[in-house]
């Protein structure tokens, strides 16, 4: 067996072999220590060979322990060294040993989706570990679980989590559909295999939803969704969602009913705000100023009266300000991030208003826009928000006013139009399918 293994290998330096002889009998061992729990090795194959050796027992370990499986398929020996298996041979035979290294052994707190009420732990890069997380939130004899490898080089494992008594058999259809035709060499984390799914590389809006918490796992699970685990990643890829999904935060639920309703309308307006506001502001200050008082219109071109160019070129001026701003937030070590952030605005928009680049009305558009931009929860949904504000600004240096409403309503057809794996993105509820299973799970 060893030699099979080195001359499929090369005889690579990480390598070990070893040839065990306890006085009785001998037993070939490979493994690679870098991915092996050196602990189960020892407890689970080195003792009971070497020091509690018993013929009998020994064969009877093998045969019937759960971490020993008998793996006579050369060609699978490579396979299993790779994903951290150990292979030994004894009496003639191949068994292969799970002593896959966990790098995790306990959840972490949410970063990405904090919640002030609800639970704080959030999933792990260990697929064995989300699991049991989301088992233990969706404690249901009906909760499906189907495993997969997708990566021709990384041969990531993949979990598709369902409840087969309320998911909608259309879109597990189409899902299935997808992932076979999903052909790459290295997958490495949950937000590459969504975009690998997703079946129009130029759709605007995301039409599957990731997300780090198992609680919202659960949530959408119990409302017929369906659900990917990717080994590597700490993000959940649920399918499908609705355009409501993503300005949905786990705290609405958390909080009284009321007050959960008056946040989410809260967050509506930030969304249109920072979608709209800049392109109403070249709107009026260039094409339409009857939309306001004669006061503040007055106000607005008074504060302008400095600028030496069009509101449309102080307005993507700003704008390429605060992208930078956000981009090296997110880019700088997080411990200056924020800080170097909030410092880079101030400074920049006063000094730019100062200098006469850019009106003061323009700093408090900016501003509002920035901050509307961080109500929204989903970060990918956000990313699409922010780019459909390009396309408003563009259309309102041309068209004014009348370009944007003709543009808002062009957005929302399209979003009646698009799909989310066969469901409608738009809709205020996906039905499940109530069929009874056309297969035996």
């Amino acid at each position: 067996m060893i030699e099979e293994v080195k001359a499929k290998l090369g005889n690579p330096a990480d390598l070990t072999t070893e040839i065990m002889d306890n006085g009785y009998t001998t037993m070939e061992l490979c493994f690679f220590p870098s991915m092996c729990d050196s602990h189960q090795v020892k407890d689970g194959i080195l003792i009971p060979f070497s020091y509690r050796f018993d013929p009998d027992e020994f064969r009877r370990m093998l045969r019937s322990d759960l971490d020993f499986t008998y793996a006579p398929n050369q060609d699978e020996w490579i396979d299993l060294l790779l994903q951290g298996c150990v292979l030994l041979q004894y009496e003639g035979k191949v068994y292969c040993f799970d002593a896959i290294r966990k790098l995790q052994t306990q959840p972490e707190d949410t970063e990405v989706e904090a919640s002030l009420q609800g639970p704080q732990s959030a999933m792990t890069e260990d697929l064995d570990m989300n699991t049991y997380l989301i088992r233990l939130r969706y404690n249901s004899p009906t909760l499906v679980i189907r495993k997969l490898q997708k990566g021709e080089i990384s041969r990531t494992r993949i979990n598709i989590i369902y409840d087969r008594d309320k998911v909608n058999r259309q879109s597990l259809e189409e899902l299935e559909k997808r992932l076979d035709k999903v052909k790459t060499k290295l997958l490495q984390a949950s937000g590459q295999l969504a975009m690998l799914l997703g079946n129009n590389r130029y759709t605007i809006f995301p039409v599957t939803l990731q997300t780090e918490r198992p609680d919202r796992v659960a949530q959408f699970l119990n409302r017929g969704k369906i659900g990917l685990l990717v080994d590597g990643s700490r993000f959940a890829i649920m399918l499908p969602v609705r355009f409501f999904d993503f300005m949905h935060a786990m705290d609405d639920d958390y909080e009284p009913f009321w007050m959960g309703r008056v946040i989410i309308l809260f967050r509506y307006i930030g969304m249109m705000l920072s979608m709209t506001l800049p392109s109403l502001y070249i709107a009026v200050s260039m094409y339409n100023p009857e939309f306001f008082r004669v006061q503040l219109a007055f106000s607005i071109d008074g504060s302008r009266a400095a600028v030496p160019y069009p509101a449309f070129i102080e307005v993507f001026i700003m704008l390429f300000m605060i992208e930078a701003l956000i981009e090296a937030s997110i880019r700088l070590p997080r411990f200056v991030g924020s800080t170097a952030a909030t410092v880079g605005g101030l400074i920049l928009g006063q000094a730019a208003q100062q200098a006469g680049l850019v009106s003061s009305i323009m700093i408090i558009v900016t501003s509002v826009v920035a901050i509307s931009n961080f109500v929204i929860p989903n970060s990918s949904f956000s990313y699409s928000i922010r780019a459909l504000k390009y396309v408003f600004v563009v259309t309102s240096i041309f068209y004014g006013m009348v370009g944007i409403i003709v543009m808002s309503f062009i957005t929302v057809v399209y979003l009646c139009n698009l799909r989310s794996f066969g469901q409608p993105y738009l809709a205020l509820f996906l039905p499940n399918d109530k069929q009874p299973s056309r297969r035996t799970e």
